[in-house]
């Protein structure tokens, strides 16, 4: 019999007891050998529930039980989860958390004590949710050079895109919503701010360069500015608005970025609505491919955390994951990066468009029906650099959005 313990009882920690509970024999077979739920850590009372027996609140009950050989972390946070698992892990113990804040800051040490201690530390649940990435990058997917991963991280912004674009409702309104339905907390700023999608980058960078992508160093723009008007514009294209998460191979150098961006009819990203979250990978032998599914939620995260928790069963004495070292990976300055870029502009295309392209180059000018005052246009292929020296010419330019 494999003793776990389980470090919160919140929206995933009970998840994963649900799942155990309602898998449980399926899980067994999986394992070869029972799999049984020891303790369930938590500060605070929940009486009536499927854990009320297993609950206690002295984390030392839990580390200094030898019977216990692998702790789940579902807290969430920095701390005291960082304390927590890596005491866990230096008890011998393997670690199996969806905390994805944890893994972008302190992963790299805690996979390497994993590592000397022939143990795991998985953290599939920490990006995508229920999708499978992680070990397919750390696993099937190792024969390849991934040159890209572009995806979309977080299922709030996505469902808010999606309400804007298909209701021509504007961004409080669907910001109501969202925290009405239980998509978007109550201070919303870690995922239309972009926090969120940004530290799943920061793993999924970490992972395919072998070096800590900081997520502090990743250019992080959210969707807080992105009005109905900007829909309108994305409409008349043909185009849909997408808070992309990305990291592309530049030379010998990773560009990573978080930023709203326009994709067209043909991306592959473009039909992505409501919660799902995808992935896009581009490896140099396989090519494209892509990872699509429910990113966030109680039993999809859940599964995910479970499926680690088979895998760690599974492979007591061995260390299945990939490192990255603790080696900071310089990231290609912001400004070096390529891309088109679509800018609205206060005025008339008639009195602005040649000094525009003067300046700019090429343009392709869009224009709103009925819209007398403003117009936009997309650049050819530039540096950010360039279109910042660009813009910074005209006064009239009111908003940008990049262009995938």
């Amino acid at each position: 019999m494999i003793k776990i313990a389980v470090l919160g009882y919140g929206t995933v920690g009970s998840g994963v007891v649900e799942v155990i509970k309602t898998n449980q024999e399926l899980i067994n077979k999986r394992v070869g050998e029972e799999l049984d739920i020891k303790y369930v850590l938590d500060l605070r009372e929940f009486p009536g529930t499927l854990a009320e027996h297993l609950i206690v609140h002295d984390f030392e009950q839990i580390v200094n039980d030898e019977e216990v050989k692998i702790v789940v972390e579902v807290m969430g946070g920095i701390e005291p989860a960082y304390t927590f698992v890596k005491r866990s892990l230096l008890a011998g113990k393997s670690v199996a958390t969806s905390n994805k804040a944890l893994v972008a800051k302190h992963g790299a040490e805690l996979l390497a004590i994993a590592k000397e201690k022939n143990i795991n530390f998985l953290y599939e649940a920490s990006v995508g949710g229920g999708i499978p990435i992680i070990r397919p990058l750390t696993s099937s997917l190792t024969g390849d050079e991934i040159v890209e991963i572009t995806g979309i991280l977080n299922g709030t912004t996505n469902y808010m895109m999606s309400k804007m674009y298909n209701e021509n409702a504007d961004y409080d309104a669907v910001l109501k919503e969202a925290q009405a339905m239980g998509y978007a907390e109550r201070d919303p700023s870690a995922d239309v701010e972009g926090h969120d999608a940004c530290r799943k980058i920061a793993i999924l960078s970490s992972i395919i360069s072998g070096k800590l992508v900081d997520f502090e160093d990743i250019y992080t723009e959210g969707i807080t500015n992105i009005t109905l008007k900007d829909i309108q514009y994305a409409k008349a294209m043909g185009m849909k608005i997408k808070l992309l998460a990305s990291c592309k191979r530049s030379g010998e150098k990773l560009c990573a970025i978080v930023a709203p961006c326009l994709v067209s009819k043909s991306h592959p990203l473009y039909s992505i609505e409501d919660v799902f979250n995808a992935i896009f990978v581009k490896g140099n032998m396989l090519g494209d491919s892509m990872f699509y599914g429910s990113g966030a939620g109680k039993l999809p995260t859940a599964s995910a955390v479970v499926g680690d928790i088979v895998e760690a069963a599974k492979n007591p004495n061995r260390s299945m994951m990939s490192t990255w070292t603790t080696e900071k990976l310089e990231l290609e300055e912001k400004s070096e990066t390529k891309k088109k870029f679509f800018v609205r502009v206060n005025g008339t295309a008639a009195a602005l468009k040649d000094k525009l392209q003067e300046v700019f180059g090429a343009i392709e000018v869009v224009t709103l029906e009925g819209e007398e005052n403003e117009f936009g246009f997309v650049t050819e292929v530039m540096s950010e650099g360039c279109y910042e020296k660009c813009a910074a010419q005209f006064p009239e330019i009111c908003h940008m959005i990049r262009v995938e």
